[in-house]
């Protein structure tokens, strides 16, 4: 299977936790709010990237069958695994921001989706699963 990468919507009870990128000119999309997730390592698998992206980068272990929907979509730079994990609000105590992003929040979905400073592609993928 090929892919680039993989993005997590997570929900902490009805709120998305979102990431603040860095504010570096070369990156994509340089001070949005992200979503958990990144680039495919070695031959793992979109479930496998997903999850090691996630801890690494809010400090969450989240079991790949708490992944309850996916849909994959292609990019400029191949095909990209979109997530949805619903957590308990609580799990929010253990949440540590990882060596990148400026910071995290949680975010209403819809606030989100709306936010002029989402991933475009990333708002539009949540906006598809909200829709569903």
């Amino acid at each position: 299977m090929s892919f680039s990468g993989a993005k997590l919507a997570l929900f902490l009870g009805s709120e998305l936790l979102v990431i603040k990128r860095d504010d570096k000119s070369d990156i994509p999309y340089p001070g949005f709010w992200d979503l958990p997730g990144g680039g495919r390592e070695n031959e793992e698998s979109p479930e496998d990237c997903v999850l090691r992206e996630t801890l690494e980068e809010v400090s969450l272990s989240i079991p790949v069958s708490d992944l309850t929907w996916s849909k994959s979509y292609q990019r400029p730079r191949g095909t990209v695994w979109f997530f949805v994990s619903h957590q308990p609000a609580d799990l929010v105590k253990q949440v540590e921001l990882g060596a990148e992003g400026q910071c995290w929040r949680l975010m209403d979905p819809q606030d989100y989706c709306r936010d002029t400073l989402a991933v475009p592609h990333f708002a539009e993928q949540l906006r598809g699963y909200l829709n569903r």
